[in-house]
């Protein structure tokens, strides 16, 4: 295997970032034995970032073992078949945080809640697609845009929530999440945009992956101990 600087970068970014989200997932769990959960706000957050180090094994990890074997481009399907897996689960993720929004601040299921929903369904929809090829490295921009539309105004969304109800309630916990999510935005948007012109602006990743490190972060250490704050 003979990687350039930049690759060797991404594999060794790659294969450090599972392991801390899994680790972070573990220490979840591992905490949770001896903790209450009457609302189910930790079995939502904890199977949130379940869902995304899943997803991202496929993405993350599909993209080291193409390079392991000869390249990206020589392991189109792979690296494709990766990018759906966390495609899906990174949809799921926000979903939950929906419900742990609603869960968090005592809301009922109302207008906000069904409308970002919806709108996750819609992206799985189109998601559905043959048009996505999800075979490909680069897949075609309009697809790529039509549906991370939908995950935009869904992270967005949640964001928004959490931060109003968050400055409400004095919750410090969820403003903090709340900004990494809209800090993870900033720097996926460039990517969505540019990323099939400007092939680097997809170092931005690479910020925007260790803001869901954050995110699990502020939520092991603020939420997973005997006086969450």
């Amino acid at each position: 295997m003979h990687l350039t600087s930049s690759q060797l970068a991404e594999f060794v970014f790659n294969i450090c970032y599972l392991i801390c989200i899994y680790a972070l997932v573990a220490m979840m769990s591992r905490r949770m034995r001896s903790l209450e959960d009457p609302k189910g706000l930790l079995a939502r957050f904890r199977g949130g970032f379940l869902l995304l180090a899943l997803g991202d094994t496929g993405h993350v990890g599909f993209r080291v073992v193409a390079y392991a074997r000869g390249g990206l481009e020589s392991n189109a399907q792979l690296v494709g078949l990766g990018a759906l897996a966390t495609a899906i689960t990174v949809t799921f993720l926000y979903m939950i945080l929906v419900d742990a929004w609603r869960v968090r601040f005592d809301k009922r299921r109302g207008l906000a809640y069904w409308t970002l929903m919806t709108v996750a369904a819609a992206r799985l929809v189109v998601m559905c697609f043959p048009q996505n090829e999800w075979g490909s490295v680069v897949p075609p921009f309009a697809w790529s845009l039509a549906r991370n539309v939908p995950l935009m105004v869904l992270g967005l969304g949640v964001a928004a929530l959490l931060l109003v109800d968050s400055i409400r309630g004095h919750d410090r916990t969820f403003a903090l999440v709340s900004a990494m999510i809209f800090a993870s935005y900033a720097f996926y948007t460039p990517v969505i945009l540019f990323v099939e012109t400007y092939p680097w602006v997809g170092m931005l990743m690479i910020p925007k992956t260790l803001a869901y490190i954050a995110m699990a972060w502020i939520g092991l250490a603020r939420l997973f101990r005997k006086d969450p704050i």
